[in-house]
């Protein structure tokens, strides 16, 4: 049977920053706002960052963050647990007037060994999901295809934005 390769060069920076890097991108978007097309930061409000995920696991995967950098849940105050749990509402709605998921996954992880890439930051991911999106090559060889240019699906987002008032917190 002969091998083939899904050439995916945007996953190399990922790979090569878990080793060189133990800087925390969340607070460095946070801290450069005029950067925020270039850091995929889809809304920012007075207590947390919506982010597109640069290596995501699905279409239109995004990261919500309170601007503090706290690593556990127990360290976030009423006022930004509130206010992180009502921008995952206005993601799944965006999302959902933009590319038209089936359902979502969301969630958090907690300590390397649950699989966070940034332990240090607390954050929560809303993954879009369609129906029959566990196809072969993720079966198979644990890899999945994204679709579309995270630009092109910031932008769109942002339209949509727009358009509905979101997020409406």
């Amino acid at each position: 049977m002969e091998r083939k390769n899904l050439w995916a060069p945007w996953r190399i920076k990922y790979v090569q920053g878990l080793s060189e890097s133990s800087d925390c991108f969340i607070c460095h978007n946070l801290e450069n706002p005029q950067d925020d097309d270039e850091n995929l930061v889809l809304w920012r409000t007075e207590k947390s960052i919506v982010i597109l995920n640069r290596f995501p696991y699905n279409n239109g995967h995004l990261l919500i963050a309170p601007a503090r950098h706290i690593g556990e849940l127990a360290k976030a105050s009423e006022g930004e647990l509130l206010e992180m749990f009502k921008l995952v509402r206005e993601s799944q709605k965006a999302l959902s007037l933009t590319i038209k998921p089936h359902g979502f996954n969301v969630g958090m992880n907690f300590g390397r060994c649950s699989g966070a890439g940034l332990p240090e930051h607390l954050h929560i991911h809303v993954v879009p999901r369609w129906d029959g999106d566990t196809n072969f090559m993720n079966v198979c060889s644990d890899t999945d295809i994204i679709s579309q240019s995270l630009i092109e699906l910031l932008e769109l987002l942002k339209q949509i934005s727009k358009e509905h008032n979101l997020p409406n917190i």
